[in-house]
Order: structure tokens, then C-alpha cells, then sequence
């Protein structure tokens, strides 16, 4: 039998303003170094697509090395398969399937680099090996081969720091690229000027999937330059771009060099002063501690408790994965450059970019409620004032821009749980005032929501997934007016939630695409995906079929049942999926046509507790913790998408995950750890406690909460707040009748 207690050694739940209290209040256990679990290589390698380098959590820098782009594996500018250097850029993504970034490059050079000489692209490289390099949380460090020197690397929130030891003789250089880059973007605008006799600072504007990045640097070198020279920069196509935008920097003698990069998206000005406010000093061991200090409390708000070591270092650096994004986008005076392109004075809170919605609006935001909830008010007070910069709640943001990339306007969801869970630190009213606007534009086949109740196939690509995502943006929306009072919203946006309906076929079971004049889109495969050009987004019929998390029991009526849903549901994971050509590299971690590598597959192995069937849930759920999820380099079995697949497995592995991003439930699956503990406050905390846990055993026998019997398949966010334990017994086969009665299974209600 399975059982969930929760020990009474805590003080009563907290206000919602005091659980909203600064991060001050929250403080790891100090007798562990959690970051020592923690490997960076892992996702780097195979699909991953993770940032590997110095940062600090949620920090603007992201510095790191980069390669020469290669292909769709290069879109963080490292893949670990790799073994050419082009240098140190300051920011990188993390986990996306589309490549940006790679600003202001550093590259340690000697006298074997010969401008005149080797003017080809990127003529600087070096080879490099993995036996001399290495990475944890807040630090890098390399051997380059071609110079003899080494390199280390440690970051603030807003400088990066680099030391080089150059053990050739002669003199020392240091080249600073704005040109190519990383090779994804184009630069629009860009200089380096001698700003003292040991600075430099300059500004970078491009044009990528960020239209119009603007980006102001400051940089110090611990040594007086001796010169400089401006050499040509070639772009993808081996032209020269125009203007000083590579400079070779000249410093007496070899030995140690200390460089300090500060960036900054309003001003060179800004960026000086966060240089002075964050790293005064040249003590590059002080700065790397720090970091160190960061990541070890941000990773101590969850502990686990296991002999599996392994496992543990795949928890947390799953759990570091979480905190590379969203990034901080203001200067340490709390200056940011708006979605306007106009500078704003502090508006009083942090701001935030690189929000990619579409995948961090299913798991990662939910998470953060629960560990990072000092932050959750800024990341929608930032949304709330790019709403009133651009017109619209952001899509998928990026350094002050929006990509429009994916479908749905997902800061609905983010912004709707917070509210609903009690972060009080923005205005209610003005928040759903820009989840109105935003979901009764015109764009984006919004226009034929509105007026025929669902998107023709036939008018615009990806139909489908377009219309199935704002179905669960809408019932957020009615779910905060109906919570506000306001009936007329709540019913009308009720009504478009289950619009989902419109694109169900009850002859096949299967949501397909519907033409204007309202027949299906013919001829039909569910198993068919076109990657950009289809009527599902990055999936198929099979995958989308299931994307109702906002109102499971619906979609089970549509399939006929409990019955029927589930024997469809088992079907799933069953059928062969039989990549034809076309097809998305997204569609990755396959079990039958189950995609895990991809973000609309994450909920639906726990849509089984909705029908009574939380064991099959369970068994899913073991299954893709311990084979989708592992401690190499190719550990990930898809992007990571800026957090969201490692939040899936941070929740999944501690034994629950939010079907509903929105509604406050949490359905249990099966835990991996004999032990995790959310820390909630400086003296509250709740655990998760698995007896009898084992390989075999990974069905819940029983459960208790608070010492109380427990018969629910789910736990709520209120439940969690309060702190204490919940105990289950965990057997080898399965407790069939564990969350079976009607009164026991999740519903699609706000909690």
C-alpha cells in the first residue's frame, strides 16, 4: 500500500503576500553542495540544444563557448559532438529549436593568429578537446589548442569574466568580434571604441529571430592595452562587413590577462554602471563563489533524498536547467528597453525576455509558482508592460522583441495561475484587460475564432494546433472573469474554450482539419506530419488529438468514455510512428506515437487519471523518467525548450505534474526518489515520501496527506502551501482502485 503523510512540524499556511516574499526568506540546507550534482554536458549533445558556459540563475549573461554553426544541433551556438572553438560569446539560448544570439565574442589569441595571413571566416578557430575543458554551474574553463592558453569563465547577473593564461611567448591579444558572431543572425550596426587606457565598450545591433536586438557593452582588461587593430569581418557568405566590428587587442607580455564584460540592452552608460554595481573587484575566484552561492540556493529549494546517484545528477541539472531562462533584461538601475524600443525608467520590478511560452506555459511557469515565487510577479508584471508596448501579451519574446513564434498566446495560462494562486503583486484588473485584447485581436487566425468557431484549414497553416491552443488560452481567460464577476467575459470565453469540439471527428475519434466551407481536409492520416506546412504544429493528429487538457472530461465524452478514451489512449502509445518525409526533427522520445521530445505530448500520460486509471499513468510515467531522462550528453530526448523539458521531469520525478497549467491541480504519477522536499519558506517545507520504492515497485498502493488517508489521484497547490508530507506506499502491481471513484479523479475546475 502507498501512503502520504505530512509531518506537523510547521507553522499555519502563509498570506499570499508572505508567500511572495523575497528570495531572503528562502535559504538551502548550507551542509550541501547541491550544484556538485549538477553536469551542464547534459542535453548538450543529440537534440538537447542546452547553453553550456558560465551564468548565474536567471541571469542576463550567459557566457559560454561557441562553434561554428553546423546546423539545427548548433542552435545554442555549442554541440557537444563538436571540437572547434570560435570563441566566448555573452548570450546564448538554451534548449531552442531556432538559433540567435552569440553576442560580442571574446577569442584569446598569440602570434599564431595572423590577420593578413588567415582572413578567411572565423580565421581565429582552434581546436579543442573535452579532456581539457570543463563546466559547472556558474563556471567554464578550456584549453585552446592553437594559442596554448587557457581559459576560464564565471559571470554576475550582468558582467561576465574571463581569465586567460597565454603560456606562449610574446605578447598577448584578445579578439572581440560583432560580425559574425555565431553565425545566426545579421549584424545591422555595430562598434568598438578605446574607451581607456584599459577599456573598451561598443554596441551590437542585429537583425535574427530577434528583429531588432540591440545590445551595449563595457568591457575592462586588468592590463593596459597596447594596441589595437581593426580587421575585416566576413559574414556567412564570406563578404566583408563595413565598419569596426573586429578588433585584434594587444596587451604587454603573456601570462595572466583578467577581462570584465558588462551588457546592457538600454546604453553603453548602462552597461558601465553594472559593471561598477556588480564586479568592483578583479577577484575572479570571488566572483565564480558567488555564482557558485546562487546556483547552490536556487538547487537547495528542492532536496532528494536517494542511493541512485546518477539520478540524482540528472534531477538537478534538470533542475539548473530551469533557471538558464527567462533572462534578466535591465540594467542594475532596473533601466530596460521596452517592446516600443523606447527606454523605460525602473517600473519597480525586474525585467525579464527569452519567454517561450508556447513550451514553458505547460510545466516550467507552474514550477516556478512552487520554487521561484519571488520571481513569478515580475515575469507578469513584464508581460502585463509588453502587452502595452506591442499591443498584445508577448508570443515568444526575445531581447525586447517579438518572434511570433508558435501558436497560442500562452502568457494567458502564466498569467491566469498566478492569479490564481495568489501572487497579488500586479494588478488583477490590468492584467485581464490585456488577456482581452490580446485574445480578441484580428491576427493570427484569431479573426476566424471569433467569427465561425473555429480556423478554416484551408486559410491558414497549422490550423489545428492553432486553434486547440487558444481553446485552453480561452478557458483561462473565462476562469479570472468568472473569479472577477464578470459574467458577459466568462461566458463567452467559456463558449471558445470549447471550441475544440469543432475540429473532432466522431467518425475517425481524431481532431483533423476543417475546411472553410466545413468539410474535413481530405485525404487523412493521423500518423502524417509536414513540418510548417500542415495542419498541426510540430506534431500530428495522433499527438494532437489529446491537447484538451482544460477540459479532459469533454474530450473523454467525445471519445465515447471512459472505456473508449482509454483503449484510444492505450492505442497511443501502441501504434508505430513512421517518419515520413517532411517530417519535424521535433517529433523525438517516441513511445508508439507518444512524442516526448516534444511539448504537446507532456500531459497526456496523465490524462489516464481523469478516467480513473492513475496506474497506467504510473507506469508511463516511470517509464519515461528512467529512459528519457539520463546522465550523458545526448540525456535529453528532445530541446529543451528554455526549461520546460526538465521541469516535466523535475515535477514527474518528485511524483506529480499540472495536466492543467492553470487550475491548481497536481496529478500524481509515479515518484522516482525515496524522498524529495520542496522548501516552501525559511521554516516551511512539503514532502513527498515513496516507502517501498524500487524499480519494480512504481504503482501507489496507498497514500496519505498529513497523516490523514488519502484517496485522490491529485494534490493541490493550496494542499502543498500548507506544508507537511505526503506519504505513498508504492508496490509492484497495480492498486487498480487508487483514484478510481469519480470523487477521487481530477477535474477541470479551478482549485
Amino acid at each position: 500500500m502507498i501512503k502520504i503523510k505530512i509531518r506537523k512540524v510547521f507553522l499555519s499556511l502563509l498570506t499570499a503576500g508572505a508567500v511572495l516574499a523575497s528570495c531572503s526568506t528562502k535559504k538551502s540546507s548550507p551542509e550541501q553542495n547541491w550544484v556538485d550534482f549538477v553536469d551542464p554536458y547534459i542535453g548538450s549533445d543529440y537534440h538537447g540544444h542546452v547553453f553550456v558556459g558560465a551564468s548565474v540563475p536567471f541571469g542576463a549573461v550567459q557566457l559560454g563557448p561557441s562553434n561554428v554553426v553546423k546546423g539545427w544541433d548548433w542552435c545554442s551556438g555549442y554541440h557537444y559532438s563538436d571540437s572547434i572553438l570560435v570563441g566566448f560569446a555573452h548570450t546564448h539560448l538554451s534548449g531552442t529549436g531556432i538559433g540567435d544570439l552569440g553576442d560580442v565574442l571574446f577569442m584569446p589569441v598569440s602570434d599564431a593568429y595572423q590577420p593578413s595571413a588567415d582572413s578567411t571566416l572565423l580565421g581565429w578557430q582552434s581546436k579543442y578537446s573535452h579532456a581539457r575543458e570543463s563546466v559547472k554551474p556558474g563556471f567554464y574553463s578550456v584549453h585552446i589548442e592553437r594559442y596554448n592558453v587557457d581559459a576560464e569563465l564565471t559571470t554576475s547577473e550582468r558582467v561576465g569574466f574571463h581569465k586567460y593564461q597565454f603560456n606562449a611567448e610574446g605578447n598577448s591579444f584578445v579578439l572581440v568580434d560583432l560580425g559574425y558572431g555565431i553565425g545566426w543572425d545579421k549584424l545591422t550596426e555595430g562598434i568598438i571604441e578605446q574607451s581607456g587606457e584599459s577599456s573598451i565598450t561598443g554596441h551590437r545591433f542585429s537583425k535574427g529571430w530577434a528583429d531588432d536586438q540591440r545590445l551595449f557593452f563595457a568591457t575592462e582588461f586588468s592590463k593596459k592595452i597596447k594596441g589595437i587593430e581593426f580587421i575585416p569581418t566576413r559574414d556567412v557568405k564570406g563578404e566583408v562587413i563595413p565598419g569596426q566590428t573586429t578588433a585584434l587587442i594587444q596587451f604587454e607580455g603573456n601570462g595572466e590577462l583578467l577581462a570584465k564584460t558588462a551588457i546592457s540592452p538600454v546604453s553603453v552608460d548602462g552597461a558601465k554602471n553594472n559593471l561598477q554595481k556588480e564586479i568592483a573587484h578583479w577577484n575572479f575566484d570571488e566572483t565564480y563563489q558567488a555564482a557558485r552561492n546562487q546556483w547552490n540556493n536556487e538547487l537547495g529549494r528542492i532536496r532528494i533524498s536517494t542511493n541512485n546517484e546518477t539520478d540524482k545528477k540528472t534531477f538537478y541539472t534538470a533542475l539548473y536547467h530551469t533557471m538558464i531562462a527567462p533572462s534578466l533584461f535591465n540594467d542594475a538601475n532596473g533601466d530596460y528597453r521596452g517592446a516600443d524600443k523606447e527606454v523605460h525608467t525602473n517600473p519597480g520590478h525586474n525585467t525579464y525576455t527569452t519567454f517561450s511560452l508556447w513550451d514553458t506555459y505547460r510545466a516550467a511557469h507552474p514550477l516556478f509558482t512552487l520554487v521561484q515565487p519571488e520571481r513569478v510577479n515580475d515575469f507578469v508584471n513584464t508581460m502585463l508592460n509588453i502587452c502595452e508596448q506591442q499591443g498584445k501579451l508577448p508570443v515568444w519574446h526575445l531581447m525586447g522583441n517579438e518572434t511570433n513564434c508558435m501558436v497560442g498566446y500562452h502568457a494567458v495560462p502564466v498569467i491566469v495561475d498566478a492569479y490564481f494562486k495568489g501572487f497579488n503583486g500586479f494588478d488583477a484588473e490590468r492584467a485581464f484587460q490585456t488577456l482581452k485584447t490580446t485574445a480578441m485581436l484580428d491576427e493570427r487566425g484569431i479573426k476566424f475564432i471569433k467569427e465561425l468557431g473555429y480556423i478554416p484549414a484551408d486559410s491558414t497553416n497549422e490550423s489545428v494546433a492553432m486553434a486547440l491552443e487558444y481553446a485552453i488560452d480561452d478557458w483561462c481567460i473565462a476562469a479570472m472573469a468568472s473569479k472577477m464577476g464578470k459574467t458577459e467575459d466568462a461566458e463567452y470565453f467559456g463558449k471558445r474554450a470549447k471550441y475544440y469540439q469543432n475540429y473532432f471527428d466522431t467518425q475517425t475519434k481524431f481532431m483533423r482539419g476543417k475546411l472553410a466551407d466545413g468539410s474535413w481536409r481530405t485525404p487523412f492520416d493521423p500518423g502524417s506530419s509536414q513540418h510548417r506546412n500542415d495542419d498541426y504544429c510540430e506534431g500530428n493528429s495522433w499527438q494532437y488529438t489529446w491537447l484538451v487538457p482544460q477540459d479532459v472530461e469533454g474530450l473523454i465524452s467525445l471519445q465515447g468514455g471512459d472505456e473508449a478514451f482509454t483503449s484510444k489512449l492505450d492505442s497511443l502509445f501502441v501504434v508505430e510512428f513512421i517518419r515520413n518525409e517532411g517530417s519535424s526533427n521535433d517529433i523525438s522520445g517516441l513511445i508508439g506515437q507518444y512524442a516526448h521530445g516534444n511539448e504537446p505530448s507532456h500531459h497526456i500520460t496523465y490524462m489516464y487519471a481523469y478516467a480513473g486509471q492513475q496506474w497506467k499513468t504510473a507506469k508511463l510515467v516511470s517509464q519515461i523518467n528512467h529512459e528519457m531522462y539520463h546522465e550523458k550528453p545526448d540525456g535529453l530526448c528532445g530541446n529543451e525548450d528554455c526549461g520546460q523539458m526538465s521541469a516535466w521531469y523535475v515535477l514527474s520525478s518528485m511524483g506529480f505534474y499540472p495536466a492543467n497549467p492553470a487550475n491548481g491541480a497536481y496529478i500524481f504519477g509515479s515518484p522516482s526518489f525515496d524522498k524529495a522536499e520542496i522548501e516552501l519558506s525559511a521554516d516551511k517545507s512539503f514532502a513527498i515520501v515513496a516507502e517501498n520504492l524500487s524499480k519494480e515497485n512504481i504503482y501507489i498502493q496507498s497514500a496519505e496527506l498529513n497523516g490523514q488517508a488519502y484517496s485522490k489521484s491529485y494534490i493541490t497547490h493550496k494542499q502543498i502551501l500548507e506544508g507537511g508530507t505526503l506519504e505513498l506506499v508504492m508496490g509492484p502491481e497495480p492498486n487498480k482502485s487508487f483514484g478510481a471513484a469519480s470523487e477521487d479523479r481530477p477535474k477541470s475546475i479551478i482549485y
